[in-house]
């Protein structure tokens, strides 16, 4: 089983305590995106990304920065990277090393610069959001750029289940018709005026502490998830569909 969650735009970038690593597997085409991004100064940056003038100059020294190869001095792992809301709800940082080798195995990270990252390989620090109109030779957007590279990856994982915990602007960038794997989906809602709702910041939060609650219970399989029962989410069966599980509280 693979769960696909999305990056985050805040990031960690104190110095890893975790010796073991890996390189990202899409690495000539993230050379491809920089050498591109190279060529924008910090007013061009703020305009095709919608940032502040500080953001937009914090990129430019981030991107004209990059180097290969990777290492441990120069890159952090992904999943130590991230500190976004689903990062918080996973709290990687106590896992121990057999969890990391569950969590390499059994998660996967959508990205707009590096496409699909393993939780060890190693990252430098970006902003590249999934849904730029980065226009890269003959491609007009990132999901244009990525194509079906991202799908051809993930259906390289002997994994016989996909599962989305990624947000809709990532997991567009998944091709599901070529998908190998049997596709899941998981959503966590909030009783709110008497309907149940998607509250953004919960549900990423959320997204987070199932794959800790999948890595820490060794869950191979989605029908396992239905014992997720963490911050007071519970499985409804009500609501859930066929190859959709939903959680409430």
């Amino acid at each position: 089983m693979l769960l696909l969650i999305s990056p985050a735009k805040t990031l960690n970038l104190d110095p890893s305590k975790l010796s073991k690593y890996s390189q990202p597997q899409l690495l000539d085409n993230s050379q491809e995106l920089i050498k591109k991004l190279k060529t924008f100064n910090s007013d061009q940056l703020q305009d095709l990304m919608g940032v502040s003038k500080k953001i937009a100059d914090l990129n430019v020294d981030r991107n004209n920065s990059f180097s290969v190869p990777f290492n441990i001095n120069n890159s952090k792992q992904a999943i130590l990277a991230f500190k976004g809301d689903v990062y918080q709800g996973m709290s990687p940082e106590d896992f121990d090393s057999s969890d990391y080798d569950f969590a390499h195995q059994h998660i996967g990270i959508l990205s707009g610069l590096y496409g699909f990252l393993r939780p060890l390989d190693l990252m430098q620090p970006y902003r590249l959001e999934m849904g730029t109109r980065l226009k890269v030779n003959k491609h007009n957007n990132l999901y244009d750029f990525w194509g079906n590279i991202i799908t051809k990856k993930i259906n390289e994982s002997p994994n016989k289940f996909v599962v989305n915990l990624a947000s809709n602007e990532y997991f567009k960038s998944i091709k599901q018709q070529e998908l190998k794997a049997e596709l899941w989906t998981v959503n966590f809602k909030e009783l709110r005026n008497g309907k149940y709702k998607v509250i953004s910041f919960n549900a990423k939060r959320a997204r987070g502490m199932m794959c800790r609650y999948v890595v820490k219970n060794r869950l191979v399989e989605p029908l396992q998830m239905k014992a997720f029962n963490m911050d007071n989410y519970i499985f409804n069966e009500e609501l859930s569909k066929e190859k959709e599980l939903i959680f409430t509280r």
